[in-house]
């Protein structure tokens, strides 16, 4: 994956690929991993029960569903779900983000179905 100590530069990762809904681990970091995806349009609604969520707007704007209420991201916002929260990622424009999770967290956490996708390593 990364060499020891050596950086890397978010907008040369996020310029490597244009699929969307689809996380390119960038990262390991003890037992969670790092991962970007660029977003369009409505996911699915879905829940982690075992772990939280870190969502990080890097371009673009993210609206995260909850049942409750909708908490809207900028560039340089991020937002936490809570493990066992149900929420639905929405993106009205293209939207690159960055992720952190446990390895192994599948991106439609319970749901399951066609657009369930472990993430793919990015070189």
């Amino acid at each position: 994956m990364t060499e020891p100590r050596a950086s890397v530069n978010l907008a040369h990762k996020l310029a490597q690929f244009d699929e969307l809904w689809t996380q390119k681990k960038i990262a390991d970091l003890n037992d969670y991993e790092v991962k970007l995806a660029k977003l369009k349009g409505e996911f699915i609604w879905h829940t982690h029960e075992d772990t939280d969520e870190l969502f990080l707007v890097i371009s673009g704007r993210l609206t995260i569903r909850l049942r409750d209420g909708d908490v809207v991201l900028e560039p340089g916002e991020l937002f936490v779900v809570p493990r066992g929260v149900e929420h639905c990622p929405v993106a009205d424009e293209e939207t690159a983000i960055l992720l952190l999770e446990p390895a192994g967290v599948l991106n439609t956490g319970d749901a399951g179905g066609p657009l369930t996708k472990a993430a793919e390593p990015l070189d």
